[in-house]
């Protein structure tokens, strides 16, 4: 059953039990009115009238016009005068302002709600917002939310079907679904606009499912907190061979169809680890072999200075990733908005809120969250069960390396390393990370073009630039020592093995004491 027809059945149900109040939950004017004249024909002898701005106060019915002056307060006293005359009558509104809080106009919708109530009439108000508490006491709400695949898909194949043999259309059913799954989380009007566009480019051939997901991009447009990234190359990441093994079985769970079972699409991952080696390239990978879109959630911007901003902005754009389903979502250094502090605890509403999505969503978005200061995580955040798998991402072994050389210098220097001098470049940069090994390959790049080179430096001065470049794990080695005790214990290693002995620099291992006489 979909979520129409779902909320058909409530409000039928609130008609029939005369509620005084209804408010339903919607972006989707135009459909809660097609969903209210279904019901205004099975409820004959109740009459039902709407007020838009544009078109004032008509019976819902027929459409006639009932009155001349299409203001609202001219539609309030309209059906305050037919309540206090007529038993069982229905009005609904659309577009009324300053319903959210306390104000003069609730209070009204108050007034007139009470005023149903003794007259066995219902106030309909569609309303994007939640209704001011002492407005929605008096009665119930519903929410209609956007179209689902099921419905999604009768939607189009309803289009469809109405121009085959006018124009070109090679859909069959299942290229239909595979439309409905990607344009789920737009309005239907949304999604009939996307579909008549194409139809009207006089073919619809399979290549233009392609096309949606970039459609859908310019519906939702700039939205609070949340950017697209565009991934204009082929993003590939060397090593981490444990990450990139689970990630290729998860790629096929991502389009699996789950209407029928109880199983949930893959929740994400957590990367932590030692900084430069990865994490944030292998969102972008992720989102290139996956072929998804993929979109940042940027936390500075949701991140707002009033009481209460920070939750909304946070709630508004965990909704969005909803709608832009299926995608890649990345959290770049969550650490840094979600880590506790003094302000006043926002943060750990924060933290709240985002669980609670990260453990209650069944969309298609799959989360890729980085850090860094893995001593700032909550504890909530590690739990077991938040992110379908925690990996550690730590220095490159020998082998991952021997990769990651290979491929900056065929993609920036176009040069074929040879096995020789592979293997004592190899050895160069040992403690390096793939970043590191990627600035000094690009460095050697940027020279070459400044000097005019087209063959590749001698072997000596190729080694030379990589023993002028200082490692993080050089000159940060306390830091790399606490990172890596920390991963050891409480994450996955994202490589073939743990390149590392996570003792502490300065202690000794314990072990047999021997004394001398």
């Amino acid at each position: 059953m979909t979520n129409l027809t779902e909320t058909r059945e409530v409000l039928k149900n609130y008609l029939k039990a005369r509620i005084p109040l209804v408010v339903i939950r919607s972006m989707e004017r135009n459909r809660c009115a097609d969903v209210l004249a279904s019901l205004a024909g099975e409820f004959r002898q109740m009459p039902f009238y709407i007020h838009t701005r544009t078109e004032g106060l008509k019976q819902l019915s027929d459409g006639m016009l009932v009155s001349e002056d299409a203001s609202l307060p001219a539609a309030i006293d309209y059906a305050t005068n037919l309540i206090k005359r007529t038993e069982y009558v229905n009005f609904v509104f659309t577009d009324v302002e300053e319903l959210d809080d306390e104000s003069p106009t609730s209070r009204h919708f108050a007034e007139l709600a009470r005023l149903a109530e003794a007259h066995a009439g219902t106030i309909i108000v569609l309303s994007e917002k939640p209704v001011w508490t002492g407005l929605g006491r008096l009665g119930m709400s519903v929410t209609l939310d956007l179209p689902d695949a099921d419905e999604m898909y009768s939607v189009i194949a309803g289009l469809v079907d109405q121009y085959r043999g006018q124009v070109q259309i090679d859909w069959d059913a299942e290229d239909v679904r595979a439309a409905a799954g990607i344009l789920s989380g737009v309005t239907e009007t949304e999604a009939m606009n996307v579909l008549a566009s194409l139809i009207a480019g006089g073919t619809l051939t399979r290549d233009k499912l392609r096309e949606l997901s970039e459609y859908k991009d310019r519906i939702l447009g700039d939205l609070a907190g949340i950017e697209r990234i565009r991934l204009s190359e082929d993003y590939r990441v060397g090593g981490l061979k444990n990450l990139r093994t689970w990630l290729s079985k998860r790629e096929r769970l991502m389009i699996a169809d789950y209407s029928h079972t109880k199983v949930s699409p893959p929740r994400g991952v957590l990367l932590v680890g030692v900084p430069g080696c990865g994490k944030s390239l292998s969102a972008k990978a992720i989102a290139s072999d996956w072929n998804l879109p993929l979109y940042r959630l940027d936390m500075a911007a949701v991140l707002g200075m009033y009481v209460g901003q920070s939750e909304s902005r946070l709630r508004e754009a965990l909704e969005t990733a909803d709608r832009v389903a299926p995608c890649v979502l990345w959290i770049d250094e969550i650490e840094k908005a979600l880590a506790s502090g003094g302000d006043g605890g926002t943060s750990r509403r924060l933290i709240g809120q985002f669980l609670f999505w990260l453990q209650e969503s069944t969309s298609r978005v799959f989360m890729v969250a980085t850090a860094n200061d893995i001593s700032s995580l909550p504890p909530e955040l590690t739990r077991k069960g938040r992110f379908d798998e925690i990996f550690f991402v730590d220095l490159p072994d020998p082998a991952d390396r021997a990769e990651i050389l290979r491929m900056y210098f065929t993609s920036i220097c176009n040069f074929d390393l040879p096995p020789d001098l592979e293997g004592r470049l190899v050895q160069a940069t040992d403690s390096f990370s793939g970043a590191e090994i990627r600035a000094v390959v690009d460095e050697i790049g940027l020279t070459m073009y400044a000097d005019d080179r087209h063959a590749m430096y001698d072997d000596a001065t190729l080694l030379q630039f990589f023993s002028n470049t200082i490692p993080f794990a050089h000159s940060n080695a306390e830091d790399l020592d606490e990172i890596r005790a920390w991963g050891r214990t409480r994450a996955v290693p994202a490589g073939t093995e743990q390149l590392y002995d996570a003792t502490p620099r300065g202690t000794t291992v314990p072990g047999r004491r021997i004394v001398m006489t």
